[in-house]
């Protein structure tokens, strides 16, 4: 199933990172590798590996990124031949498939997903995300709902992870309860979608997808939520990062599920790097 990432933010809470370097949102580092690599690492662990990126802010960078891709910098190898030969004992991209699209600086989301459009016009389904955000969450369960409602878009609803108090007030402006945003009876949009080909029907020129779209499809019972009290992370600021960073120096991080132990592990494959004629 083709994913389709949208990768055009700017980031703009978090250009303290990595010495104030003006990176795309998708590509602030996360370990040796970008916050983007992560998520694609997360969907193609469930075998789905044909993705559709939709940039704007900076998009060049992603394209060189993919471009002048290094396997061996997330990967073991073995070297020989004093320096000549590489081999690789796995490879992060050798299977996937990678539609680098630009969709404008300034587009909202509906519009870099309607500029992508003849790309998914022979798939029934679809995933999508918002790329800032991690999650251990297994997509197949997401699709299902989809399935099992008859929606045409199905969301993965996680709790808030934000430090703030929610405050329950009468009209005279007497305060009933507060409550911390984590523990309260509230879900968000966690902005991972499995959306079926008909989503384009409801989005009008101009519209951001979840506003009027969404509201649509509400009313005619198209829009369908799966929540998930596991793991899940949104990436917005550069104290959102640090945390991330945190989780991913102890070990296989949650959203890391590709890393996770496995009873029977596939039998290991090794991929040859010509290093020299790389150069």
């Amino acid at each position: 199933m083709k994913v389709v990432l949208f990768c055009g933010g700017q980031g703009l809470r978090m250009r303290s990172d990595s010495n104030g370097n003006d990176l795309p949102k998708p590509m602030v580092p996360l370990g040796p590798r970008p916050i983007l690599w992560h998520l694609m690492k997360y969907y193609a662990h469930f075998g789905h590996k044909d993705f559709i990126l939709c940039l704007g802010y900076k998009g060049a960078t992603i394209k060189e990124f993919f471009a002048n891709y290094q396997e061996w910098i997330s990967n073991d190898f073995v070297l020989e031949g004093g320096g000549r030969r590489l081999d690789l004992l796995k490879s992060d991209i050798d299977d996937w498939r990678i539609t680098l699209v630009d969709t404008g600086i300034e587009s909202n989301i509906g519009e870099r997903l309607m500029a992508v459009r003849r790309f998914l016009q022979d798939e029934e389904m679809f995933l999508a995300n918002y790329s800032d955000g991690l999650s251990d969450c297994p997509v197949q369960p997401v699709i299902d709902r989809l399935i099992q409602t008859d929606a045409v878009a199905a969301c993965m609803v996680a709790r808030p992870n934000i430090s703030v108090h929610l405050v329950e007030h009468a009209s005279d402006g007497l305060v009933h309860a507060v409550l911390d945003a984590e523990e309260a009876n509230m879900w968000i949009n966690a902005g991972f979608f499995a959306f079926r080909r008909e989503i384009f029907d409801y989005i009008r020129p101009g519209e951001e997808l979840v506003l009027e779209p969404f509201r649509r499809l509400i009313a005619t019972g198209k829009l369908a939520a799966y929540p998930y009290s596991g793991f899940w992370r949104c990436c917005d600021t550069f104290k959102d990062l640090q945390n991330l960073a945190a989780l991913a120096a102890c070990g296989p991080a949650p959203w890391e599920v590709w890393r996770h132990p496995v009873l029977r592990p596939p039998p290991m494959e090794v991929f040859t790097f010509d290093h020299a004629a790389a150069k």
